[in-house]
């Protein structure tokens, strides 16, 4: 819900920035304010289907908790993305480089799911608690930038 919330967001601010260069509804060509924000929203938009393919399959595969954390975290550094490109667009290196360390985490965490429903289904062993623990423990370290 807050990702449907964010995207809403973001496209609002298009339209507003559109109107605003304009004054005639949405329109491609415009000032380059408005160029800026059609991307930065753009931007958001492409990332979006990887972000929830890894967080669904980090929170059904792994653990639910460090998933949803890393989540938050993601939408987070989306908002400090879109909100950085909107200025300086190297003021947005930090949240797009940060974002794609947070998808890093998720799809690592969504592999060792995988591995391990293998490793139970061939070898009848389970490192659940072991996976769990793990991403418990690593994912506050998210925070650090």
């Amino acid at each position: 819900i807050l990702c449907a919330f964010l995207t809403a967001f973001f496209a609002n601010k298009v339209e507003h920035e559109s109107r605003h260069c304009n004054g005639k509804g949405l329109q491609r060509q415009g000032s380059s304010s408005f160029d800026r924000v059609y991307t930065a929203n753009q931007n958001c938009g492409h990332a979006y289907p990887t972000f929830l393919a890894v967080l669904w399959c980090a929170g059904l595969l792994c653990s639910q908790a460090p998933a949803a954390f890393a989540g938050l975290m993601y939408l987070f550094v989306r908002q400090k993305y879109f909100v950085g490109y909107l200025g300086e667009r190297t003021q947005s290196i930090p949240g797009y480089l940060f974002g794609k360390r947070i998808i890093l985490f998720l799809f690592l965490m969504s592999v060792a799911g995988i591995l391990n429903y293998y490793l139970i289904f061939f070898f009848g062993s389970d490192f659940e608690i072991h996976i769990k623990t793990i991403t418990s423990a690593i994912s506050p370290l998210l925070l650090i930038p």
